[in-house]
């Protein structure tokens, strides 16, 4: 209908106020939480991590500012992304510091950190093992899952070295008093799920008698490993003990025994008591020595 003969032009509706942009609404009702800071923790490679989204636990393999790696206790290696508070470690949430080439923590995170459980606090604390120290926990009830060593300083310096860790693990360490009893021990054992047996050998070296000893165990719950020195002392760096190096024995002679004589010693008693005081941390030791034992742990810990 034309305008102007009695048409109604319709008036424009009027605009409503966005009660989202205005008034009380226009912001949130309450504040922004504050963002929560978790403390940057460089991680040893083996370190037992927690993924606290997943409720999953495997080993620290490695990180980068995007990606954490654990290994499963399957063998499987999983991804997770490295968010702040992600990961916890003895209970702690923390945000997992890079890893530099070669697997060390990454110079941002500063030296390697420890977890205080009483606290909650990040503080620089490690076992003499190089693992991480879990401050205020009792020993655990031990295992039925034992390790085995030969002799009475085989068995003080893995005390000495690994006794924090093993407390913790709940792991006995049980001497043999010589090789050659392995089998009869083994069999009073009765190795088996639950029960698992590692064995830490001196000389094991092709053609040595420990090599066919350890040649002959065939039981799946029982690991042998072991290092290429005559004695447990020779797993010691001669730098720890103040010597330029462990002499030479001659055939047919006591090692110890020689070993005191070209040093000047005394009897190898007293020298030992001096040189197990000379190891105070895993760096004074060999790396064969390290990571036979290294591996044992793993083994008889297993779940």
């Amino acid at each position: 209908m034309p305008a102007g003969a009695g048409a109604t032009v319709p008036r424009p509706m009027a605009r409503r106020p966005d009660l989202r942009s205005s008034g009380i609404l226009a912001g949130p009702v309450d504040p922004p939480a504050p963002t929560r800071t978790y403390p940057t923790v460089a991680v040893p490679p083996g370190t037992l991590v927690l993924h606290r989204p997943s409720k999953t636990a495997g080993a620290f393999v490695r990180a980068d500012d995007e990606r954490v790696l654990l290994r499963t206790p399957a063998g499987k290696v999983r991804s997770h992304t490295n968010r702040p508070g992600d990961f916890a470690l003895d209970g702690v949430a923390v945000h997992i510091a890079a890893t530099r080439p070669g697997g060390s923590a990454g110079a941002g995170a500063g030296a390697p950190a420890e977890i205080d459980l009483r606290g909650g606090k990040v503080v620089d604390r490690r076992t003499a093992s190089g693992s991480r120290a879990v401050v205020g926990a009792a020993a655990r009830t031990a295992r039925a899952s034992r390790i085995l060593v030969e002799g009475v300083h085989d068995a003080e310096l893995v005390e000495r070295v690994w006794g924090d860790d093993l407390r913790i693990e709940g792991v006995v360490v049980e001497r043999l008093d010589g090789l050659d009893h392995l089998a009869d021990v083994l069999a009073e054992f009765r190795p088996g799920p639950g029960r698992r047996v590692g064995v830490l050998v001196d000389h094991l070296v092709t053609g040595s008698k420990e090599r066919r000893i350890a040649d002959e165990v065939r039981d799946p719950a029982v690991l042998v490993r072991g290092t290429p020195y005559v004695d447990v002392w020779q797993a010691i760096r001669p730098a720890a003990v103040g010597i330029a190096a462990w002499p030479e024995v001659p055939r047919g002679v006591p090692w110890k025994e020689g070993v005191c004589a070209a040093l000047g010693v005394g009897e190898p008693r007293a020298f030992w008591r001096r040189v197990l005081a000379s190891v105070h941390d895993w760096k004074d030791l060999e790396q064969p020595l390290v990571r036979a034992v290294e591996e044992l742990v793993d083994f008889v810990t297993a779940p």
